[in-house]
């Protein structure tokens, strides 16, 4: 198969994800992920190992046993036809990229306020954070909203295209995995505090680079859609670090420069109040708008990043 054909399967999985998204009907591999998981875990606690080697050894084989599955398949998919090779790597790909269902769950706050019920804007909340939505006022809504637009930016468009721009399909999905794994296993409670403890590193670890990407990205997008470019670098800087992940900080504090809103600041998690540092200067109060704008913002920066990883695989 020429090569390009290979070059197309980047902006071909973007823009499927884009117009399609993640249909409900079909399956999806994050949930068998999330299913093999748990059973992970039920299996590791029993055997005698201590909880932090235990947890340890579980990611290790649900990662590393991903992109061998993934490669397997990319494998035999190729014996059959290289075509069928390219889609195979193309659909996993996609399945790692979640820009539209982002963007429609933010949105789905979003009209939720618009038409005065709160209640509903809560309940769509709670689907894509996991503060603790009831004590939550309008405001306090939507700057949720914004937080997990900014910080999934990074972990469902930054960080898969930059994985798949290197690996292809299957390191795209491991890396789906440690996200998913520091999701599921990765809290810093009773539970997981320990067990967890190697998946919450792992994937502090790989979105490092990706984060710090997202700063330069995020700004760029911000003054193509007409928002003060040296403030968002100018607010990163300074409070990028503020966040109490080394990663979620970043993106947070560039949205919040873009914006010209404040982000952070003390939440209920599970019941208990945690303290957070603020991030960025209250320019204007936050309005429900700023749920659109982001999302716009996260859709352009998307977009940014999908072609400087294109060119990188045209120049290699």
């Amino acid at each position: 198969m020429s090569d390009s054909f290979l070059e197309w399967v980047l902006p071909a999985a973007f823009f499927l994800d884009l117009l399609i998204g993640d249909p409900r009907n079909l399956p999806h591999p994050i949930r068998l992920m999330g299913k093999a998981i748990s059973f992970s875990e039920k299996w590791f606690r029993k055997r005698p190992f201590s909880e932090k080697t235990a947890g340890s050894l579980s990611v290790i084989l649900l990662v590393s046993g991903t992109w061998l599955i993934c490669v397997a398949a990319l494998t035999m998919a190729s014996a059959v036809h290289p075509c069928l090779a390219m889609v195979v790597d193309l659909v996993m790909i996609y399945y790692a990229l979640s820009a539209r269902s982002l963007r429609a769950e933010a949105l789905k706050v979003y009209v939720a306020i618009k038409q005065k019920a709160l209640n509903k804007a809560k309940e769509q909340l709670s689907k894509i954070v996991g503060r603790d939505v009831e004590p939550l006022n309008e405001a306090g809504v939507v700057r949720a909203a914004v937080e997990t637009v900014a910080e999934n930016l990074v972990d469902g468009v930054i960080a898969p295209l930059l994985y798949a721009a290197l690996g292809g399909g299957p390191l795209a999905m491991a890396y789906k995995m440690v996200n998913t794994l520091d999701s599921m296993i990765g809290y810093r409670d009773e539970r997981y505090e320990i067990f967890g403890w190697f998946a919450a590193r792992l994937d502090d670890t790989v979105n490092f680079i990706p984060a710090r990407i997202s700063a330069i990205v995020i700004s760029v997008a911000a003054a193509l859609v007409r928002r003060p470019f040296i403030r968002t670098i100018k607010t990163t800087l300074r409070d990028g670090q503020k966040h109490l992940s080394p990663n979620a900080g970043i993106p947070e504090a560039a949205f919040s420069g873009a914006l010209g809103i404040r982000l952070g600041g003390p939440n209920f998690y599970r019941g208990r109040l945690v303290e957070k540092p603020y991030i960025g200067q209250e320019i204007h109060p936050v309005r429900v708008e700023d749920i659109r704008t982001a999302s716009t913002l996260m859709i352009v920066s998307g977009m940014i990043w999908l072609v400087v990883c294109w060119a990188f695989q045209m120049i290699l």
